[in-house]
């Protein structure tokens, strides 16, 4: 039998290997020289850039497992990641195809500020405390628009060549896609055993208190990034 505390502990431990990566996250190393160098359309390496970007972004997952979290119906998981996809989709391209800026550090901020909020709509924060259920749904959508704007962000660090740009843009938005599938997969994978097991409902409670406190987290590390101008 599975200890009562595994589920608990294990999502910790996820939010501390997210936080601990948050100095990593973003494109560097060899993909940095790569995105700089690339001179025309190279649609297979930027469609991999994506997915490696949404598979290690722990920020974005971390929205996501908030999102799924509660969701027990297929189709009401490709509703919601949908309305997430949409919205991460159109702000990646306005922001690197429309030359659209905004200060990272802030829309990081926002980005953790939506770990938080979906946490606490998950144990029913809203109708606790101030007696109202915001649209969920619209939320997604509107999140998404931020997480797509931190994505752009991230590329907006490099000159860009011009010779290409939109195919590699798109392929890499796609990649993105790519990346979600395979993130989701794992997730609702574990997700589905989870609920099967004793106490599936209590440990939420509590995996969502650590998802909420991890949102917290690097929402301040956002915003000290922005007023320290780090």
């Amino acid at each position: 039998m599975v200890p009562k505390r595994t589920g608990p502990l294990a999502v910790a431990l996820l939010v501390v290997t997210f936080v601990a990566a948050a100095n990593a996250h973003g494109v560097s190393g060899k993909d940095a020289l790569f995105l700089q160098s690339v001179r025309g359309a190279a649609i297979g390496p930027l469609m991999y850039l994506g997915a490696k970007h949404m598979v290690t972004g722990y920020d974005h997952l971390a929205f996501l497992v908030g999102v799924i979290f509660f969701l027990y119906r297929m189709k009401d998981v490709v509703q919601y990641v949908s309305l997430f996809t949409i919205g991460h989709s159109v702000t990646l391209l306005v922001g690197v195809l429309g030359g659209v800026r905004a200060n990272p550090y802030l829309i990081d901020a926002i980005i953790g500020f939506s770990v938080v909020y979906k946490a606490f709509d998950n144990i029913e924060g809203f109708k606790r405390f101030f007696g109202v259920q915001p649209d969920t749904r619209a939320a997604v959508l509107v999140f998404g628009l931020f997480h797509g704007f931190g994505l752009a962000t991230k590329l907006q660090d490099f000159s860009l060549s011009p010779d290409g740009l939109v195919a590699n843009i798109v392929s890499f938005n796609v990649g993105v896609e790519i990346g979600q599938v395979i993130a989701l997969t794992f997730v609702l994978t574990v997700l589905t055993y989870w609920r099967t097991r004793p106490g599936f409902l209590q440990h939420a409670l509590v995996t969502n208190g650590v998802l909420m406190a991890s949102g917290l987290l690097l929402l301040g590390y956002q915003l000290s990034g922005y007023f320290l101008g780090a």
